[in-house]
């Protein structure tokens, strides 16, 4: 007697959601053994598909926002510069100080990290001498706006490359880089509360760019 046929695999259907969804003989048998868990899917998690910029709370148009504030502080071109003060974040001043290590040292990056020490510590003891005057200031606001102001410094370094040859003209630059950024820093941080004060904040605060102009050619 002949008993030639075959043998066809079972189709499983499920009912998810008012879908039928078939299986392969795999998967059921997975099923049947109690390891189905092994085919669950998780959901993909809203939060964990942020972009890479937001996951850091790096705004890039606040940032170039206060870059504009600090480069231009002239209250007559209607920016509102006490955004720097007020909203200070953290990226935007340190891409600043890393910038300016590149350019001032010539690529010496074993220095990078004293001048990251030097903005740090020299932003503390502006800070410290603010509220001892009784200056409402944080210290964050201090480390925003003392790295954002170092912006004006990085502007003249090409310039002084120049004219670098040119004793007279290289000397004027540099007081003009340093009185553009101590102006854009003291105007942010030297306040009303100071009152007859404010010599007080300015004269650091002015002392502290000149050491970083200083550190153009090397520490």
């Amino acid at each position: 007697e002949d008993l030639s046929g075959s043998i066809t695999t079972p189709d499983v259907k499920l009912n998810l959601g008012g879908e039928f969804i078939k299986e392969s003989t795999a998967t059921t048998f997975l099923r049947q053994r109690g390891y189905g868990w092994l085919l669950e899917v998780e959901d993909d998690d809203p939060e964990d598909n942020k972009p890479l910029l937001e996951e850091l709370d790096i705004d890039l148009k606040d940032i170039y926002y206060k870059i504009r504030c600090v480069l231009m502080p002239m209250p007559s071109l209607g920016f509102n510069r006490q955004v720097v003060r007020d909203n200070p974040d953290f990226w935007g001043p340190l891409a600043v100080v890393l910038f300016f290590s590149m350019i001032s040292l010539y690529g010496q990056f074993k220095v990078v990290s004293w001048i990251i020490t030097i903005w740090i510590f020299g932003s503390l003891t502006i800070f410290l001498l603010a509220r001892v005057l009784g200056g409402e200031v944080a210290y964050g606001q201090v480390l925003g706006v003392i790295g954002y102001s170092l912006l004006p410094l990085i502007v003249i370094a090409p310039v002084l490359l120049v004219v670098g040859s040119f004793e007279v003209v290289s000397t004027l630059i540099k007081l003009f880089g340093v009185f553009w950024a101590a102006y854009s820093a003291a105007s942010l941080l030297v306040g009303e509360e100071f009152k007859t004060k404010k010599p007080l904040l300015i004269y650091p605060i002015f002392l502290l760019y000149i050491y970083f102009l200083s550190l153009y050619t090397g520490v």
